[in-house]
């Protein structure tokens, strides 16, 4: 009996230890937008290819539309040592309030001609500096990949034809000095409201007018209360998925290069994806009744914003130069 209950006990230890070393990993990755947008649908890729390449061994939970908070609530979280968050979506000049110098230059506007421009710096041993900076200076953090989700335009609760309607409007924007600069250069007044309340301030005249991607405007349903969208395309939505570095400190050297690798893999999604994505929500909101006005002549909108290109590319003329003549 007594040698009985001793392989009891051993088979008991030994299956604890077993399950113990079988437990996976869980990293909770935050994704303000749902999840049949552009960028959700990164989280969605992103999911898939760590799950497949760890065997199960690392799980992402993916908490979409916004359930855990605001970006900037959910990234001064990460910053300030909560472990709620692992990974998180974000805008890649997000960090430069945070002391991030080198991301302030992809929110700069008119900077990427073209999605092409965009993937040859994502690409570029140029973005590798830009996603080891937040951790360069000493952020708990690192980023993993770059994404977009389409060139940002502005919409409006009233007809407009071009540069001139702008005059005088109140231009929702957040508390960012680029785009802040961007929309007194252009002629309107820059309103910070908050994005949760952005409908309703909309819908009540607090502002006339904000800009986003087009898949984002869609699905916030912005055109319900702004339905006229001008297609100037004034900054492409970069994003970048970055990890707290006690997320980090989770994963062995084997996990951690599956990290990467399905941040590469989600990124190669994104680029493949996202402009036939774009181009299908555009034409279901021109069958919606959406006013879509397109923008021929860009040099005059260019001209326009000189001030604030020319103020925020100064300090990094030279870094800046290498991002422009990528294209």
């Amino acid at each position: 009996m007594k040698k009985f209950l001793a392989v009891s006990l051993v088979l008991t230890v030994m299956l604890s230890a077993s399950a113990a070393v079988a437990a996976p990993i869980t990293l909770v990755y935050a994704e303000v937008n749902p999840l049949d947008t552009i960028v959700g649908q990164i989280a969605t890729a992103f999911k898939a290819k760590l799950e497949e390449l760890s065997g199960g061994e690392v799980i992402v939970d993916v908490q979409a539309g916004g359930v855990l908070g605001t970006e900037a609530q959910i990234l001064d979280g990460m910053l300030g040592g909560g472990d709620t968050v692992d990974i998180m979506r974000i805008s890649a000049f997000a960090l430069s309030s945070y002391g991030c110098q080198k991301a302030m230059l992809l929110s700069i506007p008119y900077t990427f001609v073209s999605r092409e421009h965009f993937w040859k710096f994502a690409n570029s041993e140029l973005a590798a500096q830009f996603l080891a900076e937040p951790h360069d200076i000493g952020l708990p953090l690192r980023g993993i990949c770059y994404g977009e989700e389409g060139f940002r335009h502005f919409f409006f609760k009233d007809a407009v034809a071009g540069l001139k309607d702008l005059k005088g409007k109140k231009i929702r924007v957040s508390e960012d000095p680029v785009m802040t600069g961007m929309v007194r250069d252009l002629g309107a007044n820059p309103t910070v409201v908050n994005f949760t309340e952005l409908y309703s301030a909309l819908q009540t005249g607090v502002t006339d007018a904000a800009e986003q991607p087009i898949a984002n405007y869609r699905s916030n349903a912005f055109q319900e209360v702004a339905p006229y969208l001008l297609l100037d395309g004034h900054t492409l939505g970069a994003v970048q998925i970055i990890i707290t570095d006690s997320g980090w400190a989770k994963l062995n050297d084997k996990q951690r290069a599956w990290v990467m690798e399905a941040g590469k893999y989600a990124s190669q999604e994104n680029a493949k994806n996202s402009q036939a994505a774009e181009d299908k929500v555009l034409a279901e909101l021109k069958a919606g009744g959406t006013h879509v006005i397109e923008v021929e002549n860009k040099a005059e909108w260019v001209e326009a914003c000189q001030n604030t290109i020319k103020a925020n590319t100064a300090s990094q003329a030279d870094l800046y130069k290498k991002i422009v003549d990528l294209q």
